[in-house]
């Protein structure tokens, strides 16, 4: 059907007429459809923006001017479609993208954190045991942070006697750590 046969179709589906917009699709379908694929090389694609198409034709059928040749109108809402749904096609892709990274690096942060939590926990268990005057000096070093010095000055005693309760104190972590076979790193 040439664009002279086909003016009067439009004309109606125009003014609402859905049995002429019917007739409008039939003329026009391979047209748009072959169009489409020469854009987009994906079936379901393809049939989406075919569909996406005659949607906005429907809608737009009042911003159409019965002066300019019908398919050049219908050739430029078939390119406005086809970049649109480039554009989305980017964005969605971008946000897959971005969700996959942000749930690894969740799911790795998780892990990492529940790791360190128990190892930690499995550390303090043996740190637990020490007797209070090891125990003292592990807690204050690795806990606080404080020099050795410090501790000294802290329990009043000699730093001396401070580096020997730290040396017993990692001499028995490391082997309650060796006993259980356990991966936690003592230094």
């Amino acid at each position: 059907m040439n664009e002279k046969e086909l003016l009067p179709w439009l004309e109606k589906a125009t003014l609402g007429d859905e049995s002429a917009f019917q007739l409008v699709y039939q003329a026009t379908h391979q047209d748009v459809y072959r169009t489409v694929a020469f854009l987009v090389f994906n079936k379901q694609d393809i049939e989406d923006i075919v569909n996406e198409v005659y949607m906005r034709i429907w809608r737009s059928f009042h911003a159409y001017d019965p002066n300019r040749p019908f398919r050049y109108w219908l050739h430029g809402i078939i390119l406005r479609q086809v970049q649109d749904w480039k554009r989305k096609a980017w964005r969605r892709i971008r946000l897959f993208e971005r969700n996959s990274r942000m749930t690894y690096e969740q799911f790795e942060w998780t892990d990492t954190t529940i790791l360190q939590s128990e190892m930690q926990q499995e550390l303090f268990s043996f740190v637990r045991q020490l007797s209070y005057k090891l125990r003292v000096v592990v807690i204050l070093r690795y806990y606080h942070d404080y020099a050795l010095e410090e501790i000294a000055a802290m329990l009043r005693i000699p730093v001396g006697t401070v580096k020997s309760r730290h040396h017993l104190a990692m001499k028995e972590l490391r082997k309650r750590v060796a006993m259980t076979g356990g991966d936690v790193y003592v230094h």
